[in-house]
C-alpha cells in the first residue's frame, strides 16, 4: 500500500505539472504578465527606478518560457518515474528505491523552478517581497507549490518501503 501510495504522490505532481503548463499556456497574457509585473519592479514604490528592473519583452518572454518548461519537465519526469515505480512495485526495496530516480528528478526540477525561478529571481533579484500585490500570491504560491513537491519528494524518497 505504501509504495502505491507513493505512485499516486508522484502522478499528483504530474498533474500539477500538467495543469500548471496548460493553464500558463492557455493564459499567456496572464503568465507573461505576472513575470512582467515581478521584473518590472513596478508595484512597490522606487522599484521600477531600480537598476535590475527590466522590461524587456525578450527577458520576459524567455522567463514565461522556462516557467512552461519546467512545468513539462516536471510531469515528464514524474510521469515516467511513476510508470518505473508502477513496473517494480512488487519487486525488492532495492530495485524499487532505483526505480524513484526519475520521478525524484521531476520533484527537484519542479522545486528548482519554484524556488530558483520565483524565491532566488522573483525575491531575491527583482524585490518583488516589497509588493504588496505579488508578494503573496507569487511568492506565497511559489512557496505553498515548492513545500508540498519537496515533502513528496521526501516521502517518496524514504527507504521505508
Amino acid at each position: 500500500m505504501l509504495r502505491i501510495t507513493k505512485i499516486l504522490l508522484v502522478l499528483s505532481v504530474v498533474l500539477w505539472g500538467l495543469l500548471g503548463a496548460l493553464g500558463n499556456v492557455e493564459d499567456w497574457k496572464g503568465t507573461t504578465g505576472a513575470v512582467a509585473a515581478v521584473a518590472s519592479m513596478s508595484t512597490f514604490p522606487g522599484g521600477a527606478g531600480r537598476w535590475q528592473a527590466t522590461t524587456n519583452p525578450v527577458i520576459i518572454g524567455a522567463a514565461a518560457v522556462c516557467i512552461v518548461v519546467f512545468k513539462l519537465a516536471t510531469a515528464g519526469l514524474c510521469l515516467a518515474g511513476s510508470w518505473r515505480m508502477w513496473e517494480h512495485r512488487k519487486g525488492d526495496a532495492e530495485t524499487f528505491g532505483q526505480a524513484k530516480s526519475l520521478a525524484l528528478a521531476g520533484c527537484g526540477v519542479a522545486v528548482l523552478g519554484l524556488f530558483g525561478g520565483w524565491i532566488v529571481l522573483g525575491e531575491g533579484w527583482f524585490e518583488f517581497w516589497r509588493s504588496d500585490a505579488l508578494r503573496e500570491p507569487a511568492g506565497g504560491g511559489a512557496f505553498r507549490y515548492g513545500g508540498f513537491v519537496a515533502l513528496i519528494a521526501l516521502m517518496v524518497g524514504s527507504r521505508n518501503d
